[in-house]
């Protein structure tokens, strides 16, 4: 699932993405010290499609990214955990 401008943001532990991940999707560890400064380095521009691995941490992603100005930010519902069930 590759479409120009959009960005396939995990937010994830380390140890939760070893278990498998979305291809091509780019790794932001939500409970990372450094997590806020990562996400405000990201292009506000694009179109963001997070996830998690139930849908709590990429929903606060996604308002955490809308309350610093990125406009197409889209939480996968059911997280990783619905998206290997859909597969």
């Amino acid at each position: 699932m590759k479409e120009p401008g959009v960005v396939i943001l995990d937010v994830r532990t380390p140890d939760e993405t070893a278990q498998g991940k979305i291809d091509g999707a780019i790794e932001i560890d939500f409970y990372s010290d450094n997590f806020e400064s990562e996400i405000e380095k990201l292009d506000p521009e694009k179109t963001y499609l997070v996830y998690c691995r139930s849908g709590n941490r990429s929903a606060k992603t996604c308002n955490l990214m809308a309350s610093k100005g990125f406009k197409h930010c889209y939480n996968l519902l059911g997280g990783y955990k619905a998206w290997t069930q859909q597969q």
